[in-house]
C-alpha cells in the first residue's frame, strides 16, 4: 500500500527534528523537577525561563506576560474562565466561528455572538453594537481552524479602545467592569504576524501542536497588568496560574519550534499558497462543481475549505482515504459529534451544504508531487462518489 497523503495539517502536524532534539535532552537526562532545590535542577529551571524568553522575544512581550500550558484549549479556557469568573455578572463576546474551547467556557456566561459575514469575517459594525458598558471580555479568533478566514484584529482592538475610551468619560464613568480582547492565534502561528504590541491584545493563545511542535504544549499570553483566576490549583507554578510540574522538553520543543516557523513564515507561505492555488485551480477545471467556503483573499495561504454540492461529506471521507488521501470535513475536535459545522453554518450554508464540505490544509512536508496526485484522487473519487449517491 502507498504512503497517505497527508493533507489535514489543521487537526495536527508532525513534531520537526529541531523540536525532537531541543526536548530529547528533558526527557532523559536533565529529567529534573524545575522546582527543586539542588543544582541540576536548576540548570532545568534556568532552560524554561530561556524558553520563556524566547516565546515572549517572538510576540514582542515581557517575560512574565508568558504562561505555559498544555495546549490551546487550555488557554482559552483559562483566558475566558480566568476573567470571567471575576465578574460573574458581565458579558462575554465571542465570533460565531470560534474554536470550541472558547464556545463552550464563553455558554457558562452571558454569552454574546458576534456573525461573521458569509465570506467568515467577523461584522465589525455589529460587533461593536453588542459590546455594552457591561462587557468584560472579547474572544475573536485570528485565523479560523476549519475556513482559513483571517480577522482584522487589529480594527477590531480599535474599537476596545473607543468603548473603553467611552467608559472613562466623567459622564459616563463605569469602571466597575475591565474591557479586555484575547485572540486564539493558534492556526495563525506558522503564517501572520504574532507581535503583541502591533496587535493591541490583552491575550493571545498559541498551540505546540499546529506549529510542528509536541501536542499539549503551547502557552497564553497575558499582557501585564491583566489579572486572571486560577481553575487549576496546587503547586503555584506559572505564577500560580497552572500549577503542576513543568513539561520542560514540550515547553522547550513549542519555544523552538515557534522561532522557526516565524523566521521562515513569509516564505512558507508563499510556498503553501502557490501549491493550494493550483491544486484550486486543477479541481475547477475538473467540472466538479466545487465552491470556496470563506474568504478567498483573507484567509490561511495553506487552507482550502470545499463545497460539494450533492455530496455526501462523511462517506466521501472514508472514499478518499480508501484512495490514499487523508482530509477532513471540519475541526477534528469536533469530528465525532455527527453535527454540521457550525463554523460554515455561521456564513449562511444550509446544513446539508455543510455536511458536503471538506477542509484541506497543506503543511511543511507537503510537496508538488502530491498535490497533484491528491488533485487526481479527489477528481476521480469525487466523479465517482457522484454517480453514487
Amino acid at each position: 500500500m502507498k504512503t497517505p497523503i497527508y493533507l489535514d495539517y489543521a487537526a495536527a502536524t508532525p513534531m520537526d527534528g529541531a523540536a525532537i532534539a531541543a526536548s530529547e535532552p528533558f526527557l532523559r537526562t536533565n529529567f529534573y523537577n524545575p522546582s527543586a532545590a539542588y543544582q541540576l535542577a536548576r540548570q532545568v529551571r534556568q532552560a524554561v525561563e530561556a524558553a520563556r524568553a524566547d516565546v515572549a522575544h517572538v510576540l514582542g512581550a515581557k517575560d512574565q506576560e508568558i504562561i505555559f500550558t498544555a495546549g490551546g484549549t487550555e488557554a482559552n479556557n483559562l483566558a475566558v474562565h480566568g476573567i470571567m469568573q471575576q465578574f460573574p455578572d458581565g458579558n462575554v463576546v465571542v465570533s460565531s466561528i470560534e474554536h470550541e474551547s472558547v464556545l463552550e467556557p464563553a455558554m457558562r456566561y452571558d454569552r454574546r455572538l458576534a456573525p461573521v459575514t458569509e465570506k467568515g469575517i467577523i461584522d465589525l459594525a455589529k460587533l461593536d453594537a453588542l459590546i455594552d458598558e457591561k462587557t468584560v471580555l472579547v474572544s475573536i479568533m485570528y485565523a479560523n481552524n476549519e475556513i482559513g478566514t483571517i480577522q482584522p484584529i487589529r480594527e477590531i482592538s480599535e474599537i476596545i479602545k473607543k468603548k473603553r475610551q467611552q467608559r472613562s468619560s466623567p459622564e459616563r464613568a463605569t469602571a466597575d467592569y475591565p474591557l479586555l480582547l484575547h485572540t486564539d492565534a493558534c492556526q495563525a502561528a506558522n503564517y501572520l504576524d504574532l507581535q503583541v504590541s502591533r496587535l493591541a491584545v490583552d491575550m493571545m493563545t498559541l498551540n505546540g501542536g499546529k506549529i510542528y511542535g509536541p501536542k499539549q504544549s503551547g502557552c497564553l499570553y497575558v499582557r501585564a497588568g491583566v489579572e486572571l483566576m486560577s481553575f487549576m490549583l496546587g503547586g503555584g507554578q506559572e505564577r500560580g496560574l497552572r500549577s503542576g510540574t513543568e513539561n520542560v522538553g514540550s515547553q522547550i520543543a513549542f519555544a523552538t519550534m515557534l522561532q522557526k516557523n516565524q523566521r521562515q513564515r513569509k516564505a512558507e507561505a508563499k510556498r503553501l499558497e502557490q501549491m493550494k492555488q493550483k491544486l484550486f485551480a486543477t479541481l475547477s477545471q475538473n467540472n466538479l462543481g466545487i465552491q470556496l467556503n470563506g474568504d478567498s483573499k483573507k484567509r490561511l495561504p495553506n487552507n482550502l475549505n470545499l463545497l460539494l454540492p450533492s455530496v455526501d461529506g462523511e462517506r466521501l471521507l472514508m472514499e478518499l482515504d480508501e484512495a490514499g488521501l487523508l482530509v477532513a470535513t471540519g475541526s477534528a475536535c469536533s469530528a465525532s459529534n455527527d453535527k454540521p459545522s457550525h463554523v460554515l453554518l455561521a456564513l449562511g450554508l444550509s446544513e446539508q451544504d455543510a455536511s458536503a464540505s471538506l477542509r484541506i490544509t497543506l503543511g511543511q512536508p507537503t510537496t508538488d508531487a502530491e498535490i497533484a496526485r491528491a488533485a487526481e484522487i479527489l477528481t476521480t473519487t469525487i466523479k465517482a462518489h457522484a454517480r453514487l449517491v
